[in-house]
């Protein structure tokens, strides 16, 4: 194998052959993207038991919770302050069956007045929650 070090007109090269560097970055970036760990994405939600029992007799009561684009909760259409708005998840979580609660949003309303009112249902115990209205963002 034959290696040359000067130019036609005879001039002596002096630039760096880069190709064995190449292939060492290639080489440490595959092998770093093969280690990075895989992130995984995931919601933790309590799904409901596959119980084979019959349905209840009692139906349970229905309770519309709307939340405005300005922030402002409504109960069964009846604006409500935060404080009101525990009392009743405390009374509905302490109830049998428990009321089932639809929440509405407003297009409009903020995702933080919303998650808000989803966290306090939660830390209070109300655990039928499902959200109504959903056909308007289609």
């Amino acid at each position: 194998m034959a290696m040359s070090t000067s130019t036609a007109d005879g001039e002596v090269m002096v630039e760096m052959n880069t190709t064995p560097l190449i292939d060492v970055m290639l080489v440490l970036l595959t092998l770093l993207i093969i280690t990075l760990p895989i992130q995984t994405h995931a919601v933790k939600l309590d799904m409901p038991q596959n119980t084979n029992a019959p349905p209840p007799l009692i139906t349970p009561e229905t309770v519309d919770l709307g939340v405005d684009f300005d922030g402002t909760v409504t109960w069964n259409g009846t604006p409500v302050d935060r404080q009101t708005m525990d009392s009743y998840f405390l009374d509905a979580a302490g109830k049998t069956p428990q009321p089932e609660i639809h929440v509405n949003p407003n297009r409009l309303a903020k995702y933080d007045a919303v998650a808000r009112v989803l966290a306090d249902a939660q830390r209070l115990g109300a655990t039928h929650i499902g959200f109504s209205g959903i056909d308007q963002y289609n």
